[in-house]
């Protein structure tokens, strides 16, 4: 378990060194990509670590395999902002599908290895929505900035719930929900690819993002109709 997590950390910063050395601009960028790289895994690693019991299961493997990516991602957003590589190229398409595709992986292999746990559902959300983020700053190099409120609105709904506990409350389960959240990886991904028409990314990326806007925009209406939860006496 404890490998588990060094080699999380390991990897990304073994890439973002190779990346660092070959293609960084100079040596403050190369030095930038270390900490860009391992923020994520960092994080991750430390969630699996505090778990009481410490249990890393098969599905924590796939999602931990995962923000490795993500990690490697961003470095790779740092070179793109930078300029020293394109912000369109098959190598980029194919790392984003890989690290959006195994979020369905992950869920597969839980549900079907019967390893399903209340850590491990929150290590494979927190991971979701880093991958979007991520992504979707990649995708603003192509289609404009407006496109990081895609991997942003996780994240504005959790600061949002901080002044509105109504916010904080469970929701059941919704087909429009998953749908849409599958949608924005898709869009986002579809940007990536080199032979994708910008003017036909940026306009299947805003209707994701209204699309999205529109989701929130209910879940956050149904909660505040339950109400806050009752505090356990």
């Amino acid at each position: 378990m404890i490998r588990d997590a060094t080699l999380l950390i390991l990897l990304p910063a073994a890439l973002a060194v190779v990346l660092g050395l070959t293609l960084a601009p100079g040596p403050g960028i190369a030095l930038a990509l270390i900490p860009a790289a391992l923020l994520a895994p960092v994080l991750a690693a430390v969630s699996v670590l505090r778990r009481r019991p410490l249990v890393v299961s098969t599905a924590d493997r796939v999602t931990l395999l995962r923000v490795g990516l993500i990690g490697v991602l961003t470095a790779a957003g740092v070179l793109i902002l930078v300029e020293a590589i394109p912000a369109r190229s098959w190598t980029l398409a194919a790392l984003a599908g890989v690290a959006l595709l195994l979020d369905a992986v992950d869920g597969w292999v839980a549900r079907h290895t019967k390893s399903s746990s209340a850590s491990g559902a929150r290590l494979d959300m927190e991971s979701d929505a880093a991958a979007l983020l991520v992504v979707s700053c990649i995708a603003a190099v192509t289609v404009g900035w407006w496109v990081v409120a895609i991997g942003a609105m996780r994240y504005l709904f959790v600061a949002a719930a901080r002044f509105r506990p109504a916010l904080r409350g469970d929701l059941a389960y919704s087909l429009f929900r998953r749908t849409v959240a599958a949608i924005q990886a898709s869009v986002l991904w579809v940007a990536l690819l080199p032979f994708t028409p910008v003017l036909f990314a940026t306009a299947v990326t805003a209707i994701a993002l209204a699309l999205l806007v529109i989701s929130f925009t209910r879940d956050a209406i149904r909660l505040e109709r339950q109400g806050p939860e009752e505090p356990v006496r």
